[in-house]
């Protein structure tokens, strides 16, 4: 299986190359070559998974933060899609899979209904009981253990749908129901999905960080100028759940790819 080292070294663009802790971190000089550097990584991550175990499980972020990743996956040769299953992260919660904010259709728009996926599951945000569905994507996660996951960083730092005031790094659950803060509201209007923060749900449903620290390889891909206090705080800052992504330095296997304008704060490296 190509490594994400070996794959990273061959993208164009890198401008810095460097670990936080254990946290590899990789720059770019602009947002295609960022994301399509990171395509051609996952992309190779997926053919190896097939080639060594006949199939890839993977769990996909959903913003625009990951538009120019997609699409470069999306034109990745040679990968047999019928061979991956797909979940992602979170949805908010009451939203039905139609609506133009909700993070399934993200995924369907612009990934699941462009390549021939084996199979994609998807949060239900309209499922009349959240607890219930949060137990039945957990019970699909425990029968299709994933590979490895795709993430994004929120402005407030969060990863998924987890925000700081709400962070557990030991959380016992899987996946569950949880609050949304100011500052992800916010966002979600920055982002260009609602109009109004009072449009934006104050819950959603979501995977948990001990979720997504047990994947055993993570691709963290954020992107843009909105990002750059969280990349600091997530590099730079103490392991807290002031900051959730900071954890990502404790993972053994996870790579972060960022371009210029989301590392301009970063203190020179030594």
């Amino acid at each position: 299986m190509e490594s994400s080292k070996q794959a990273t070294e061959t993208a164009g663009g890198l401008i810095e190359q460097f670990q936080a802790d254990k946290l590899n971190v990789y720059v770019y000089d602009s947002r295609p070559s960022m994301g399509a550097a990171a395509a051609a990584v996952v992309a190779a991550e997926i053919r190896g998974l097939i080639e060594a175990k006949g199939r890839a499980v993977a769990i996909f972020a959903s913003a625009p933060s990951q538009n120019e990743f997609l699409a470069a996956l999306v034109a990745a040769p040679d990968i047999d899609w019928s061979r991956v299953t797909g979940f992602h992260l979170d949805e908010y919660l009451g939203m039905d899979e139609h609506a133009p904010q909700s993070f399934r259709r993200f995924l369907v728009d612009r990934l699941v209904s462009k390549v021939p996926f084996g199979e994609f599951h998807g949060l239900r945000g309209d499922a009349e009981d959240g607890a219930a569905e949060t137990q039945r994507y957990n019970a699909l996660l425990e029968s299709n253990p994933p590979d490895f996951a795709v993430l994004g960083i929120g402005e407030n730092g969060h990863l998924a749908f987890i925000d700081p005031p709400f962070c557990d790094f030991n959380d016992p659950q899987a996946v569950k129901v949880v609050e949304l803060d100011e500052v992800c509201r916010a966002q979600q209007v920055n982002d260009g999905a609602f109009a109004t923060i009072d449009d934006v749900p104050k819950e959603a449903l979501s995977l948990t960080v001990p979720t997504v620290m047990a994947q055993p390889k993570l691709f963290a891909i954020v992107p843009g100028p909105a990002k750059r206090n969280a990349i600091k705080s997530t590099i730079e800052g103490p392991v807290a759940t002031t900051c959730p992504a900071s954890i990502l330095r404790q993972h053994s296997d996870a790579h972060l790819f960022i371009d210029r304008d989301s590392a301009s704060l970063l203190s020179p490296r030594k």
